[in-house]
């Protein structure tokens, strides 16, 4: 079993801003930076995790900055919703966590982790660069899928673990999370948790025998029926294989949220309004979350804590911000929306804050 880590803790020397940021191979315009992470945890060699960071910038003075965390067998590479944030002032960072995206190197298995809390290390690390960087500004930490799994989790313990590093967090966008196991009932059973535990401490790094289907990634690719333009070694068409300890790692971090959690800022969860499962292609997967359960979205985001906002996207893939564009559009504008609600809560709260006597403050 592995130790949860203290997420203010990192194994490398604090970085000043502005060092080690180079040229990014995959974007024009972007920089990345190398955040050491020491032995694997998990065996297979020094890790490291990839900080992106967008060159645009949008008006000043700077209002905000955003820290994005990408899904299973994904990275960043969505140019056009860093764009959104920094037309609104907003510094536009992305993190490719350990073993994925461009963090990820020959000896590793692809996404894998035993325990999804070994990521606080490199997004605590991520959330200070941001501070050195862009100063004493709110951040949004927006994340999808797998991702939406990770962040919340991560914010919980921060909250209570290191409350002066929470306090810099303003929000928490989640795009379709990945809450629950998609399926039949019984793979949320105890009898099939418990063989998953068995199975993942015996053969980690198994792959679950199932089959993967490219429907969701044609979707989106502009070589196949989509529009967008990624690298396919870093995002398959038909995804990365699972294994038994990954999985594992899901369903203990699912249980854990399901019990409550609270991020403690306001939270917008967006996601399709229907899903469609298929093994092959069709215009229905363009329409409709093809990756997860949407009624599990909407069942479980109550366990983010207080201040909880459920929007359903009519039309809306897995990613809804890769979705048709009328879909799309309209997740921004409730983004949009919930930004300002945000800030004018932000601003109402310090100005309270202020006006207390001494005093209370203490």
């Amino acid at each position: 079993m592995t130790a949860t880590p203290d997420p203010t803790a990192s194994s490398r020397a604090p970085l000043a801003a502005d060092e080690g940021w180079q040229p990014d191979r995959f974007l024009d315009r972007y920089q990345v930076r190398t955040l050491p992470l020491g032995p694997d945890p998990d065996g297979e060699g020094p890790i490291s995790a990839t900080l992106v960071r967008a060159g645009a910038t949008g008006p000043e003075p700077i209002t905000g900055a955003v820290l994005y965390v990408h899904g299973f067998t994904d990275y960043f590479f969505h140019e056009p919703l860093a764009d959104f944030f920094t037309a609104r002032g907003h510094r536009f960072y992305a993190l490719d966590l350990r073993k994925c995206g461009r963090s990820r190197q020959p000896q590793h298995t692809a996404h894998y982790t035993s325990d999804l809390t070994q990521y606080d290390e490199e997004l605590t690390a991520a959330l200070d660069i941001i501070g050195a960087e862009a100063g004493d500004v709110p951040v949004i930490v927006a994340a999808h899928s797998t991702g939406g799994l990770v962040a919340p989790l991560w914010l919980d313990r921060l909250r209570t673990q290191a409350p002066h590093q929470h306090a810099r967090v303003a929000g928490l966008l989640l795009n379709s999370p990945w809450l629950d196991l998609q399926g039949e009932s019984y793979l949320r059973s105890y009898p099939v948790t418990m063989l998953l535990k068995a199975l993942a401490a015996a053969r980690p790094k198994e792959v679950v025998p199932k089959e993967l289907s490219s429907a969701y990634g044609e979707s989106l690719h502009a070589d196949a029926h989509g529009e967008w333009h990624y690298d396919l070694t870093v995002k398959p068409l038909g995804g990365f294989p699972v294994t038994f300890g990954f999985l594992n790692a899901i369903r203990t971090a699912q249980r854990r949220l399901h019990r409550g959690l609270d991020v403690g800022v306001p939270s917008l969860v967006l996601r399709s309004d229907k899903t469609h499962f298929s093994r092959a292609y069709s215009e229905r997967v363009d329409v409709a979350d093809a990756v997860l359960d949407v009624s599990q979205i909407a069942r479980w985001s109550g366990c983010l804590g207080g201040r909880v906002s459920v929007v359903p996207i009519p039309g809306a893939r897995h990613d809804v911000f890769l979705s048709r564009e009328a879909a799309r559009e309209r997740a921004y504008r409730e983004v949009d929306a919930w930004l300002t609600r945000v800030a004018e809560r932000r601003s109402e709260h310090t100005h309270d804050s202020d006006s207390r006597p001494e005093e209370t403050l203490r």
